[in-house]
């Protein structure tokens, strides 16, 4: 076998005062000419937060608390993503109702009970998403009237992966759109009006 010689990459000194730390949240700024890639969150870059759907509420806003997101995958005993719930989803009247419909309490009620299922959710190819800007992300996300929508991409196995995800909330972020609600209509109205449309 062949050995590799390999030469060290070049050093040099770096002058006092002259660095600064690169922020591992800042999200790159874009407007609706922009990629849509730059505003997808890549599964293959930053890890997919998951949670087993049987997982009680109290238990899942705990756990977005501490990995600091507001959106977790929804997993079943078989590790498959069956589902997403969002901060919004713990947080507002989806438990109150599901606690109605099913005549049970608050703390008996699970992920599952409040999720919005995969079969429910938009979902779009990446080799659209790589012909995509954000201009056109924003309209699909505001002709479904979702604040979300999964991108899958077929690798040639049994079933498609999901490669990325957008969001709503992301969008308006990187857009520089200060969002003070959680109001779909009221978001896409915001990130419209920042594009011009």
């Amino acid at each position: 076998m062949e050995r590799l010689h390999y030469q060290p990459i070049r050093q040099f000194r770096v002058k006092s005062g002259t660095c600064e730390v690169a922020d591992a949240w800042s999200l790159t700024k874009v407007v609706a000419s922009s990629p849509a890639i730059e505003v997808m969150t890549d599964l293959r870059r930053i890890p997919a937060a998951t949670i087993s759907d049987g997982v009680s509420l109290v238990e899942a806003n705990h756990s977005m608390i501490l990995r600091g997101v507001r959106m977790l995958f929804a997993t079943d005993g078989d590790r498959r993503v069956v589902g997403i719930v969002t901060s919004n989803d713990l947080l507002g009247e989806k438990p109150t109702r599901a606690a109605r419909e099913r005549m049970a309490r608050h703390e008996e009620l699970t992920v599952r009970d409040i999720m919005v299922a995969t079969e429910e959710l938009d979902a779009v190819t990446m080799a659209d998403v790589l012909r995509a800007e954000v201009g056109h992300v924003v309209a699909m996300l505001k002709a479904c009237g979702r604040q979300h929508a999964l991108v899958v991409e077929d690798e040639g196995g049994e079933a498609p992966v999901i490669r990325g995800i957008f969001s709503a909330s992301q969008i308006a972020r990187q857009m520089g759109i200060p969002l003070q609600t959680t109001e779909v209509a009221r978001t896409f109205a915001e990130i419209e009006a920042a594009i011009g449309s």
